[in-house]
């Protein structure tokens, strides 16, 4: 066989691999019944954690459903089949719920696992593919996972079977985030260290300058408030009445559009020119609506008052940059 021939052989493998399992996953909806909403409510209405086990490829399945879980709003970790029955199983109690994962339904760990966790109160969810099975005899709840086959061309590696049971588990954890009221702001706190973490829990008060900033008053000379621009390094200086209170900004483009006017700029006091009621935040407000604020009115500052209308920091596009919020 050709270099080329290889090459269409390996393609047409992968399309029949991908369109196997998911033709798989999408049978998933047809086999949903009343068993689903159960399980959604047994997990709801416990006072304990989600413990999710299996071995194998289950198990890695398992541990996976388990982190999904976890950081959408449903406490669950991961117990290995092999290790519960060697100690691990003291880290489930009486409050939990177990879900036990097993394409055929006959593992002997977990069917080892099984009576001992049910004999001191822990309700169970099994998901097989086997309805028959001792497991899903034993589960409160039965999720069916079958597929029609695998994508092993062998029908024997677990592929379709794996696929469906992870997609099954991320559709009930999905329905238990709904059924929770789990907002981008509690997935933002379980994920801190991501891009969404630091877009939803940043804000205007953790990324502005509070120190050292441009600042001139309304009397101040044109050429002496483009040094505290010139200082600042912000493209930008604010400008305050007396009292402290913010009246204006003089940027660049202030400078450009007096020169234009006026010519000669000596004697006159940056009052005069400055853009009066700048555009302004408060520090408690998200860093991303500082971003989005700044992108609408095509402006690379942002002036920071307190609720009295004082200045009390500034920001740039390059602030928010750093910050990693853009």
């Amino acid at each position: 066989m050709t270099e080329g021939g290889k090459d269409v052989r390996s393609i047409e493998m992968a399309r029949r691999v991908l369109r196997i399992e998911a033709g798989a996953v999408a049978a998933l909806a047809d086999q949903l019944d009343g068993g689903f909403a159960r399980a959604v409510e047994l997990i709801l209405t416990s006072h304990g954690r989600v413990i999710v086990s299996g071995i194998g490829k289950s198990g890695h399945v398992a541990r996976k459903i388990a982190a999904t879980m976890a950081s959408t709003g449903t406490p669950a970790y991961f117990v290995h089949a092999a290790e519960a029955i060697h100690g691990d199983l003291g880290k489930i109690t009486r409050d939990d719920v177990l879900i036990a994962i097993s394409n055929s339904g006959e593992n002997d760990e977990l069917l080892t696992v099984v009576p001992l966790v049910k004999r001191q109160g822990a309700r169970l969810i099994a998901i097989t593919g086997n309805a028959g099975s001792p497991l899903a005899r034993e589960a409160d709840v039965h999720l069916d996972a079958s597929v029609k086959e695998e994508a092993c061309p062998l029908n024997l590696a677990p592929t379709a079977s794996t696929t469906a049971a992870l997609a099954l588990g991320d559709a009930l954890a999905v329905a238990l985030l709904d059924a929770r009221g789990f907002g981008a702001e509690d997935f933002a706190r379980s994920h801190p260290g991501g891009a969404l973490g630091r877009k939803l829990l940043t804000h205007v008060r953790d990324v502005m300058r509070a120190e050292d900033l441009p600042m001139v008053t309304e009397d101040t000379a044109v050429v002496d408030a483009l040094l505290a621009v010139s200082r600042g390094g912000m493209g930008m200086a604010a400008v305050c009445a007396a009292a402290g209170e913010l009246v204006g900004i003089f940027t660049d483009g202030d400078l450009r559009r007096a020169m234009e006017k006026h010519g000669d700029l000596r004697g006159l006091a940056v009052g005069a020119v400055a853009t009066r009621g700048p555009r302004t935040i408060s520090p408690g407000r998200l860093a991303v609506e500082a971003v989005e604020m700044m992108d609408r009115l095509r402006i690379n500052q942002l002036l920071v008052v307190d609720d009295d209308g004082k200045l009390v920091g500034a920001l740039n596009m390059h602030d928010l940059f750093r910050a990693k919020v853009v």
